[in-house]
């Protein structure tokens, strides 16, 4: 762990949990090495780093390799408590110098080349985000402002394993081929971050958006994803998944000039958002069996059912009580008339907001005012 986090955690369902640093911090402080050693001269142990958090790491540099044009060194990535898929993996930085007055920044091996539009990269270039390559930048001006060095630098950053890693991320959805991204905005990883995976989200959000008319297919998982695919003949590929942040994803397609955005769930989740509960997770809020039990009154079912209703142990459970009574589609047209209300409530109008809501059981169970409109208009799609 690098100094400077030694004691840094966060609180997460009553739990400690570490913090970590990011791919670009790693690609960074390995680049602030190498050009040490390249410039300066001697072997270099560790380096400090400032993130754009604020915190300074003090991090320990591996696999020296020193050369008169240029140096090789590497940083391995600790996310702390964080379940990331590059924890561990050695972030490389080769440095070379240049005649020409520069910096230049470049991926290499196991590191992600952009194909589509809609990311920070253009189409072309190596997936190595912004804030990881303002920083790389910095860390390496100021290690040439402390030499009489009077060229430029060129960096490679690249990892052994980014290839394989790449896999079991999201890149392979984001048309980022052959490795992984340098990532980070703050340097820093905050383990289970709600905001990083939100980010995520909006990163696809952006790629459907160029490749496509201005319209969303969005399922909160994999429920919604199997339905769409089942029924519609739709591939997952074509879908958007914004897990339980239903509220946040409305408000990105609202920002990104989205035209449309139509959600496909089970009832399970969405019946929270009949009741304008737009983070679907069970710590945010539940009130399932309250909801339906409420639509039920509304729908005419008797004191005893309502009693089932509420103690049932799953959503499925409580539709069954409904059925008996005769009563399931007053009380789902009840729901759905209430989610579509809350959807474009959330939207301000700004934008076509639908959903399709089913059950496992029960299949279909309704669609809100503008469904047809938009599955016409996601057809239409380039």
């Amino acid at each position: 762990m690098g100094r400077g986090l030694k004691d840094r955690v966060i609180i997460k369902q009553n739990k400690e949990l570490k913090c970590g640093y990011t791919t670009g911090s790693c690609a960074a402080a390995a680049a602030k090495g190498a050009a040490r050693c390249l410039l300066l001269g001697g072997k270099v142990q560790n380096v400090s780093l400032l993130t754009p958090a604020g915190i300074r790491l003090s991090l320990p540099l591996k696999d020296l390799k020193i050369s008169e044009e240029s140096v090789s060194c590497c940083v391995k990535k600790d996310a702390g408590d964080d379940p990331d898929v590059t924890d561990g993996i050695h972030i490389y930085a080769d440095v070379t110098k240049i005649p020409s007055p520069e910096i230049l920044i470049e991926g290499g091996k196991g590191i992600g080349r952009v194909t589509k539009k809609g990311l920070s990269q253009a189409p072309g270039e190596s997936a190595i985000n912004r804030v990881p390559r303002a920083m790389i930048t910095e860390a390496v001006r100021e290690v040439l402002d402390c030499s009489d060095f009077e060229g430029g630098l060129k960096v490679t950053v690249w990892t052994p394993e980014g290839e394989e890693t790449a896999k079991k991320t999201f890149n392979p959805r984001l048309g980022i081929e052959g490795g992984i991204s340098i990532l980070g905005t703050t340097g820093i990883v905050e383990p289970m971050s709600e905001e990083a995976l939100v980010k995520s989200i909006e990163v696809e959000m952006r790629i459907r958006l160029c490749e496509g008319n201005g319209y969303l297919l969005v399922t909160p998982g994999n429920y919604g994803a199997d339905y769409v695919k089942e029924q519609y003949k739709i591939e997952k590929d074509q879908i958007l998944k914004c897990s339980n942040y239903v509220g946040e994803t409305i408000d990105m397609a609202v920002n990104l000039r989205a035209k449309g955005i139509l959600f496909v769930s089970h009832i399970g989740k969405f019946i929270k958002v009949s009741g304008g509960i737009m983070n679907t997770h069970s710590r945010e809020a539940d009130c399932r069996s309250e909801l339906l039990a409420a639509a039920a009154v509304r729908s005419g079912v008797g004191l005893q059912t309502v009693k089932q209703i509420l103690e049932a142990k799953t959503t499925e459970e409580a539709l069954d009580y409904l059925h008996s009574e005769g009563l399931l589609k007053p009380a789902m047209d009840d729901v759905i008339r209430r989610i579509g209300e809350n959807l474009s409530r959330r939207a301000y109008g700004r934008i076509k907001t639908g959903a399709v809501v089913f059950s496992n059981v029960y299949g279909f169970l309704g669609q809100t005012e503008h469904t047809d409109t938009l599955w016409k208009r996601l057809k239409e799609k380039k």
